[in-house]
């Protein structure tokens, strides 16, 4: 199963750059349910990754030095809604309005692997300098579809409550371990999970 919604930076590094840039979707995390304190009711949210290849970070890793893309998210509450960010965020990235049949229920993993294009704008606060994601568009014609140089990355907690990713930011797990799902039952040991049945690109209802 994957993560279907319905209808019913990085710490110590300067931001992604603004402007608009070639990206590729390389992880879909479940975050869970969550308490809205600005309206006041329970939201089940996701946190979609992009990677910008155009834009490289060195980091080092188990001893290893890597040049990396530079990597931005979006969180989204896990809803079609015609006003849901989600909703609106995908359609930009299609080219296209969802039909009936996909707002019963649009798995969200399939994003996994995709290319588009992203605007970055920035926003500050005090002193901080924020990147955010102002739109989604498909990637522009000509160009080949990219390939992510991060492993895969997918997490459900209806699917693996208890199976981090270990590849998973702490903050991101700090977020997944407050959740209501999380915290009404005892995890065991993190293990593994990846992606083990990604569609090829031509395979994908998106």
């Amino acid at each position: 199963m994957g993560l279907v919604a319905k209808d019913k930076g990085g710490k110590g590094f300067d931001p992604v750059a603004e402007g608009v840039h070639n990206a590729v979707c390389y992880t879909v995390v479940d975050l869970g349910t969550h308490l809205d304190e600005k309206f006041g009711k329970r939201n089940h949210s996701a946190l979609i990754g992009w990677e910008i290849p155009s834009e490289r970070i060195e980091i080092e890793r188990d001893g290893v030095k890597m040049n990396l893309p530079r990597a931005i998210s979006k969180k989204y509450t896990l809803s079609l809604n015609e006003k849901a960010n989600l909703r609106k965020d995908l359609q930009t990235w299609r080219g296209r309005v969802f039909t009936e049949k996909e707002l019963e229920g649009f798995d969200i993993k399939n994003l996994l692997g995709k290319s588009c294009m992203i605007q970055v704008i920035h926003n500050k606060s005090s002193e901080k300098t924020y990147a955010n994601i102002a739109a989604i568009m498909p990637l522009m014609k000509g160009i080949a579809p990219l390939v992510p140089e991060n492993p895969l990355a997918f997490y459900s907690i209806q699917d693996n409550r208890d199976m981090i990713p270990p590849g998973i930011p702490d903050w991101i797990s700090d977020i997944i371990k407050k959740s209501d799902e999380w915290t009404a039952f005892k995890p065991v040991e993190e293990q593994p999970l990846l992606p083990d049945d990604i569609p090829d690109n031509d395979e994908v209802p998106f």
